[in-house]
């Protein structure tokens, strides 16, 4: 059997992040490479220090949870923290980034967004994407072809 294509590598890896969210709403987990090797990694739950959705319940306000910070602003985040660049970069995410995880996503310098499944994709965000000129794709990520590749190893 061959080895998984990079892109499965990195949606899979985003995946076992989701298995860390905190938000009991949605679970998303994203991972931000740079030439081929992954340089931050993040799910959605709350801030540091602050209880969790999953102890707590959500904190709703217009039907959005306030307490959750995004998998991918989470990704960000971290490469600010640490001092690391995301010029130029990719981002693998399980579902399609909101409009204001999109923006974020755009003034980082990430060039491509790869994401699993669509989630209430804003159109607002698709236009953005388009004058910037970042690609974002839809891709298929098969967890049974992983489990099963990683069986027979």
């Amino acid at each position: 059997m061959d080895r998984i294509k990079w892109e499965e590598y990195f949606m899979a890896q985003s995946h076992l992040l989701a298995l860390r969210s905190t938000c009991q709403r949605l679970s998303v987990g994203a991972t931000v490479v740079k030439d081929n090797r992954i340089i931050a990694g993040g799910y959605n739950g709350s801030v540091s220090g602050e209880v969790h959705c999953i102890d707590e319940g959500c904190l709703l306000e217009d039907g959005h949870c306030i307490r959750t910070i995004h998998a991918e602003m989470n990704a960000l985040l971290q490469c600010a923290k640490q001092g690391v660049s995301t010029d130029g970069a990719t981002i693998y995410v399980t579902h399609f980034p909101c409009l204001n995880c999109t923006k974020s996503i755009i003034q980082s310098g990430i060039k491509t967004i790869y994401y699993a499944e669509d989630y209430h994709n804003h159109k607002y965000a698709l236009k953005l994407l388009d004058q910037s000129g970042i690609e974002y794709k839809k891709i298929t990520f098969d967890q049974k072809h992983v489990a099963q590749y990683l069986l027979n190893k």
